[in-house]
């Protein structure tokens, strides 16, 4: 079975908890948390993801900056990025989606349907890959 290294990027530990919990339904899913911007940075480019889950609003480095310094790695081109954040405006999501997140949730968030939203997103990545492999 594939396993899947997911990236918690929330302040708030309730959060990170209610997140935690729901992913567990994921199959083959490891998770890590990171407690802000800055913290989520260290874990991605000290490590591998899959994927990761980022909170907009955030102290020491919101999930705007942690988005644009993601995609600027070349490293880090391939993996999934989903916002998920209170914040509900067309223009948020716009930027967020501009500057590279995959997708963009507004809690609260259902779990079903997080589950779902994040097999889906996954299967795609890992199709993506298989098909970069053949092809190369």
């Amino acid at each position: 079975m594939h396993r899947h290294r997911i990236l918690i990027v929330e302040d708030s530990p309730t959060m990170r908890q209610l997140l935690g919990f729901a992913l567990k339904r994921l199959r083959g899913a490891e998770l890590v948390e990171a407690q802000d911007g800055m913290d989520g940075l260290r874990k991605v480019t000290s490590d591998h993801f899959d994927l990761a889950l980022i909170d907009i609003n955030m102290p020491v480095m919101d999930g705007l900056k942690l988005i644009s310094l993601i995609r600027r790695e070349e490293s880090l081109k391939e993996m999934r990025i989903v916002v998920i954040t209170t914040e509900g405006a067309k223009e948020d999501r716009e930027r967020a989606l501009s500057l590279g997140a995959d997708e963009y949730l507004t809690k609260p968030i259902q779990r079903t349907p997080l589950v779902e939203n994040l097999t889906t997103i996954l299967q795609r990545s890992r199709d993506e890959r298989d098909q970069a492999a053949v092809g190369s």
